[in-house]
């Protein structure tokens, strides 16, 4: 089990940021011959980005929404997320396209979505967690006394 930090902390970053949301809904859980890939696929890219530090994807958190499993990833650019997407000798492009071959079998059986979303500037605070979401991605620090959430998000402005 992570350690959970007792202080108030937040992240430190510098620099573009991008926050790339994806998921996937279950329209038909009596078929998983249908969306069980989909949901495999997401473990492996997520692997292959991890183990490339130059692939620009600097963390992700993985959770489950109401429609089903969620991902969000912290991304240096959206050029580098775009540049993963379209390369063909990577694990997105072949899960991308066996999706695309099942959807057109069986419309509507699963859905897929992403949003992106570049970021001038972000804040957060953790209390009574371990390190997680952005400030694992980028770096942890201890919150400065008395901050408040506006405070810092001006602060990251500057």
């Amino acid at each position: 089990m992570a350690r959970v930090l007792s202080h108030r902390s937040t992240h430190q970053h510098t620099g573009p940021l991008v926050v790339f949301l994806i998921g996937m809904r279950i329209n038909r859980p009596w078929r998983p011959d249908l969306w069980f890939p989909v949901f495999a696929a997401m473990p492996r890219m997520l692997k292959e980005l991890s183990s490339n530090p130059g692939s620009g994807l600097l963390g992700y958190r993985m959770t489950v929404g109401s429609g089903g499993p969620l991902v969000v990833q912290y991304w240096k650019t959206a050029e580098e997320l775009y540049a993963y997407a379209s390369q063909t000798n990577a694990e997105h492009r072949p899960a991308w396209a066996a999706f695309n071959r099942r959807a057109r079998k069986a419309p509507g059986a699963v859905g897929i979505w992403h949003e992106t979303f570049p970021v001038d500037r972000a804040e957060s605070m953790y209390v009574g967690m371990p390190v997680s979401g952005l400030a694992k991605a980028t770096a942890s620090l201890p919150a400065p006394d008395g901050s408040r959430a506006a405070d810092r998000l001006a602060a990251a402005g500057h």
